[in-house]
């Protein structure tokens, strides 16, 4: 017997797929937000921090919807899985990114906020 099943893959792959289009999409539109009107670039950070919790939120519900108990831990590893992810896109693409305080409270908003979709996961499913 298998601690971890196909299906449980199936849905932590694919919370994780969705969440970085969900993310892809709002950065992409903030950008062009930035670049055609007059917001702020100081609302980066704020953005980039609302963004992570609500796609890791989506990757952990989905990764809950496919387990049979744990939602919250399932969302917490889809939310690890997530952050780590991002965290090698960093350090390919910015040699020089800084693993700062700000870098280690989105890392720890991320995985909160994929127990916390994973709780939703689970719960809904039934």
């Amino acid at each position: 017997m298998s601690l971890v099943s196909k299906n449980q893959i199936k849905h932590l792959t694919l919370g994780v797929l969705i969440a970085y289009a969900v993310t892809a999409i709002v950065f992409l539109g903030y950008a062009i937000l930035i670049t055609y009107t007059n917001v702020s670039e100081r609302s980066i950070p704020l953005v980039v921090a609302i963004t992570t919790v609500l796609s890791v939120m989506i990757a952990g519900f989905d990764a809950a919807r496919g387990a049979e108990n744990r939602g919250w831990l399932w969302g917490m590893v889809a939310g690890l899985v997530y952050v780590l992810i991002l965290a090698g896109i960093m350090l390919v693409f910015l040699p020089g990114f800084p693993v700062d305080m700000r870098t280690i409270i989105i890392c720890v908003l991320g995985i909160a906020g994929g127990g916390l979709g994973g709780v939703f996961g689970i719960n809904l499913k039934r």
